[in-house]
């Protein structure tokens, strides 16, 4: 397929590669001076680094705390949601909004190339059923037009599910030909596609889909793909090795082309190799390991891209801090005597109230006559990850 060409041509409110530091040094936190108004806490450093790790931030009362939020734990990249992510429609943004917004990227210094907002999970674009599709359309246009507006040129989403009651290929066209129909709508935001995990009939477990669904997209350079460690994991791409992980960007060169990468989604698994599942785990703590994630800090093809956590924080900041330093560590790093990263992330994370396993309850012992309602129940668990990206079957 056509390969779009890898550029050192700037996009508005961007800085060229030429002008990146090359040594690492630590960024500032500007707050605010207002009296009475007390500076936000600090969870991390922030540093000037050529790999750009950040995290999926909390836009809870405005979006503009996302970027407080982001600085405040030391991230150099931040995705977000621009609107609710389980509600079709949500309130326009106000023009108070949209200025606060754009002067807390400028004061914080963050570049809209490394911010990587996230669609919302009812969209399906791949949906045979055509009211139904329209529906996820509206709200992914929504989703664009809101970028547009924030002078974001990023905007990352799961490519859809057959649900079924289509082919593969048929799946593949609808979501290009929405993609083709909102570029029309829209001005200068890139459509980032998001690799997945694997599971019954969602889109995008193959590179080749996301390759396929870029051929039949008309404008190539509004279009491009976001790398998932734990989706590549659990879809049959094993990174956990040096000779895996180049054999996967190799896969990915050769089928989509590394020209339209765009961002990652750095995720441990909680599953099993090829599992088909998507569960995510903290960095280091889970069967991908942190060998995983020093191929990806120490390749020189992933730098200058939002390299976004999206691993369980349990809703306390100075985890994902520590895990942005851990990542960030990693750079340079030998791949000797990385078990001291993960006990740091493991210790914060269990301060937290994570990574430990709670023993199940004990359960009263079925009647035979529920056998196959048991079984019954085990599928719909083993299918529930691709029911959450079929919300339009509601």
């Amino acid at each position: 397929m056509p390969k779009r060409k890898l550029s050192n041509e700037t996009v508005p409110g961007d800085i060229s590669k030429s002008e990146l530091p090359l040594n690492p040094a630590t960024k500032k936190i500007r707050t605010s001076k207002a009296k009475g108004k007390p500076p936000p806490p600090r969870y991390g450093e922030r540093p000037e680094s050529l790999w750009k790790v950040g995290a999926h931030v909390s836009a809870a009362g405005g979006i503009e705390n996302a970027i407080i939020n982001a600085a405040a734990i030391g991230a150099n990249s931040f995705a977000l949601f621009v609107k609710s992510q389980r509600k079709w429609t949500s309130p326009a943004l106000t023009e108070a909004t949209i200025s606060s917004f754009k002067a807390g990227l400028i004061e914080h210094g963050y570049e809209p190339r490394h911010i990587l907002p996230h669609g919302s999970y009812l969209i399906n674009l791949g949906n045979p059923d055509a009211e139904k599709r329209q529906k996820s359309y509206d709200c992914f246009l929504d989703d664009l037009k809101r970028c547009e507006a924030l002078g974001i040129v990023l905007y990352n989403f799961h490519p859809g599910s057959s649900v079924g009651q289509a082919t593969t290929k048929e799946s593949i066209s609808l979501i290009a030909a929405s993609i083709n129909e909102a570029h029309r709508a829209t001005k200068s935001v890139v459509t980032v596609l998001e690799n997945m995990a694997g599971a019954g009939n969602i889109i995008g477990g193959d590179f080749k889909h996301l390759a396929d669904i870029i051929g039949e997209v008309e404008d190539k350079t509004r279009v491009g793909v976001c790398l998932d460690t734990c989706h590549m994991f659990s879809a049959g791409y094993d990174l956990r090795t040096k000779e895996g992980w180049d054999k996967i960007v190799a896969d990915f060169d050769a089928q989509v082309g590394l020209s339209y990468l765009r961002g990652m989604h750095l995720n441990d698994s909680k599953t099993e190799f090829n599992s088909k599942r998507d569960r995510h785990e903290n960095i280091g703590m889970g069967r991908i390991g942190i060998l995983g994630f020093h191929h990806i800090l120490n390749d020189t093809r992933f730098q200058d891209i939002p390299l976004i956590l999206e691993t369980p924080s349990f809703e306390k900041p100075e985890v994902w801090a520590k895990e942005i330093a851990a990542l960030n560590g990693l750079s340079g790093a030998s791949a000797d005597g990385l078990e001291v990263v993960v006990g740091g992330v493991e210790e914060v994370v269990k301060k937290a109230g994570g990574g430990v396993v709670k023993p199940k309850p004990k359960k009263a012992p079925k009647k035979a006559a529920t056998k196959g309602k048991k079984k019954a129940k085990g599928k719909d668990l083993e299918q529930e990850d691709e029911d959450e990206e079929e919300e339009e079957e509601e």
